[in-house]
């Protein structure tokens, strides 16, 4: 794969370009909702469960997480992002939850690039990869695999991004074929491959179109939290000059409903503007198996370890009083229980 002279240094910029952006910008869609709001749990006064003895337990990807949550896909490839990384791959080993690393684009053909490597502090966490489809195919395949034996990875997570790399300068905007270049991809890497949006959702049609290639869980990704086509117009132009764009995308209610509905056995991700644990439960209860979550996790984690750890406790804290307002004593339990529409 030829990336040209100059590519590691014009990622860099990028990559710190989009966390500069990210905490200074109006980066959340600003019309668009989740969906979520439209859902109530069900409230039981007379649970019979001991709020002490909620388990959160459940096991992903092969691993056992403490709770069904992933730290998100945020960043890597500049000095912040390996301060970012290392605190919350530290919250993540604390809690015993799993993290995905930003895209590792960077690392094809270099893979000693530092703001990945983790494993040091989290030997224990499921941890995974992550590559944009506009990229994948054989050709990337070798080096791939070196990247991510490299930071010691568990899962790949190819991210499909169309929306965003059309905003985006100098975007990789050709996703002719990708689809057929995933299946390959899937059946020659040697890891389990998660296929996830950026926050634009992945609804049915899309979903129907990983049944049957390999794909070992979907991330839907859905509108309602960071809008990547907004930051991509903020890193270009300096404003979001194209707003209808910036607000285009499947809330992350729709998208999970419409993913769970065409691959009903699939493992799914919840995320895209997942903030509190109601809204985990609420996922959950329309059929994720984990949540994902990013954005609230980039002041802390660039404050400290110990900041990101507080915000993810008190987050799985609030999801744990949500099964036992429910009466759910695990999450199959609240999975069972159903989720009234209002």
């Amino acid at each position: 794969m030829s990336i040209g002279p100059g590519f590691d240094d014009r990622m860099q910029v990028r990559k710190r370009r989009h966390i500069d952006v990210c905490l200074s910008e109006a980066v959340q869609y600003q019309t668009v909702r989740t969906g979520l709001e439209r859902y109530r749990l069900p409230y039981n006064a007379l649970t019979q469960t001991d709020l002490a003895r909620i388990d959160l337990s459940t096991q992903f990807l092969g691993k056992r997480l403490a709770a069904p949550v992933l730290i998100g896909a945020m960043t890597g490839g500049s000095e912040l992002s390996g301060t970012i990384n290392r605190h919350l791959a530290a919250a993540a080993q604390s809690l015993g939850v799993g993290m995905m690393l930003g895209s590792q684009r960077i690392m094809l053909g270099d893979e000693s690039v530092t703001s990945f490597h983790v494993r040091d502090i989290a030997p224990d966490v499921l941890l995974i990869g992550n590559i944009g489809l506009a990229q994948v195919g054989v050709d990337v395949v070798p080096s791939l695999r070196d990247a991510l034996a490299s930071v010691g990875a568990d899962a790949l997570a190819v991210h499909t991004n169309p929306l965003q790399e059309a905003m985006q300068y100098e975007g990789d905007t050709d996703f002719a074929g990708s689809l057929a270049r995933l299946q390959q991809v899937i059946a020659s890497v040697g890891y389990p491959v998660l296929v996830k949006e950026v926050g634009h959702g992945i609804g049915g049609v899309a979903a129907r179109g990983l049944a049957d290639i390999g794909v070992a869980a979907v991330d839907v990704a859905g509108a309602g939290g960071t809008s990547w086509a907004r930051v991509e117009q903020f890193v270009r132009y300096g404003s979001v000059s194209d707003p209808d764009v910036a607000e285009w995308g499947i809330p992350t209610a729709q998208a999970l409903v419409e993913v769970r509905s065409a691959l009903p056995s699939m493992p799914l991700v919840a995320s895209g503007g997942i903030r509190t644990g109601m809204d985990a439960a609420k996922a959950i209860a329309l059929g994720a198996d984990v949540v994902a979550v990013a954005q609230p996790l980039l002041v802390p984690a660039i404050e400290s370890a110990a900041a990101a750890e507080d915000w993810l406790g008190r987050f799985i804290a609030e999801l744990r009083v949500c099964l036992h307002g429910c009466g759910a004593p695990d999450l199959a339990a609240l999975r069972a229980g159903g989720i009234d529409r209002v």
